[in-house]
């Protein structure tokens, strides 16, 4: 519409400078466009965690699965624009352990519907071999206390 305006405006009274002016507006919408909407695409590109999901909350949920122990080591990041994914290590009871398909399907479920996280790898340990002082997001541990890294084995035989 701009440029129809201003092709008439040169033509009709001969403003030439009504060009540069239309050019200089259009490539400062188009810049104001690209840096209002350039946030999702670097949290996307960088695996940021999404900004609409509550870590804590996720992290709540998982460990109010019956016989889940509790959860470390998790990853939720931003996949696509709208979708988030989850990965962690998930700590179950004695009694857990032999539902495991059952308890994954919990969690699953219960992640899809509150959190609208489709996507989720989740390891699961024994309680009696879980992952001693293990950081609850990420890793975080320097490479030379992760050679330290050990798990509990309460069976000593």
């Amino acid at each position: 519409m701009a440029v129809i305006i201003g092709g008439s405006l040169i033509l009709l009274y001969n403003m030439r400078w009504v060009d540069p002016a239309i050019t200089i507006g259009i490539a400062l919408y188009i810049l104001y466009l690209a840096f209002t909407e350039i946030g999702g695409p670097i949290r996307t590109l960088m695996l940021g965690s999404p900004p609409d999901i509550d870590n804590e909350t996720v992290v709540q949920a998982m460990r109010g699965v019956d016989g889940v122990a509790d959860v470390h080591h998790v990853h939720l990041w931003q996949m696509q624009e709208h979708e988030a994914a989850l990965d962690c290590h998930v700590v179950l009871t004695a009694d857990g352990w032999g539902q495991i398909e059952k308890i994954k399907a919990a969690i699953k479920d219960r992640l899809k519907d509150d959190f609208s996280i489709g996507h989720s790898s989740l390891e699961f340990e024994h309680e009696d071999r879980a992952h001693e002082n293990a950081d609850l997001y990420g890793h975080g541990k320097p490479e030379k206390e992760e050679e330290n890294h050990v798990h509990r084995d309460t069976d000593s035989s």
